[in-house]
């Protein structure tokens, strides 16, 4: 195993001890902060949806209502899959590994699912390679990526839609892209907690800490090694 040349002060049991209680408070801070938060999201408006949006899964033809699959709540994730791109996003990719089983999900009332507008056998085809069993969906014949801002002029954007039912109208409640869906992927959680953190440039690290550009050595979880 290699050692690292730059490491923190090392210090007494009693101090180490005595540093972490300090931050465990500020976490608690954090973590109050982080509910009251969730509270005003609970409180968000919601806009109605209008449009009958048609995707294709591997039962066939379905509607927007069908993928709440009987239940209230419904999230999407946007999967950055474009029709010509061949291969996932490897970002993307990243974030579904770490999705939970969605039985845990169901219990609440809620359903999960990917929505990509790469074509069906595409989308089926990277899902076996990537050995997931959340449904995915396509919306290459649909709008629904262009009204839901997850296709733009400039191209395919990743991001988080969640909805709710009530009977057969169906309300949008939030959205969140860019950095915004960071708490789908554990990975980057797991990562903050050790000492070199996620390893990118713009974190605030002890100098001489490895660091890389951000997002840059991610990949998807078969090309790892591969360059």
């Amino acid at each position: 195993m290699t050692s690292t040349r730059f490491v923190p002060s090392v210090v007494t049991a009693a101090e180490w001890q005595a540093k972490l209680d300090a931050l465990l408070v500020k976490e608690k801070e954090l973590t109050r902060l982080h509910d009251a938060l969730n509270a005003e999201r609970r409180r968000l408006p919601m806009v109605r949806v209008e449009g009958d949006y048609v995707f294709e899964g591997e039962d066939g033809s379905t509607r927007l209502l069908d993928l709440f699959d009987g239940r209230r709540q419904l999230i999407v994730y946007h999967f950055m899959f474009a029709p010509d791109a061949g291969e996932g996003c490897p970002g993307c990719s990243w974030v579904v590994d770490a999705m939970s089983h969605p039985a845990h999900l169901h219990a609440r009332d809620t359903s999960m699912v990917l929505v990509s507008r790469a074509p069906l056998d595409e989308l089926t085809r990277y899902k076996a390679r990537m050995g997931w069993q959340l449904p995915w969906y396509s919306a290459f014949e649909s709008d629904f990526n262009y009204h839901m801002g997850a296709t733009t002029d400039e191209g395919e954007e990743h991001g988080l839609s969640v909805f709710l039912r009530d009977e057969d109208t169906i309300y949008r409640t939030y959205y969140s892209g860019q950095r915004g869906v960071e708490h789908l992927g554990s990975h980057w959680t797991y990562l903050d907690l050790t000492p070199f953190g996620r390893q990118e440039a713009w974190e605030d690290s002890p100098e001489g800490w490895p660091q890389t550009e951000p997002y840059a050595w991610i990949r998807r979880h078969d090309d790892y090694g591969s360059d």
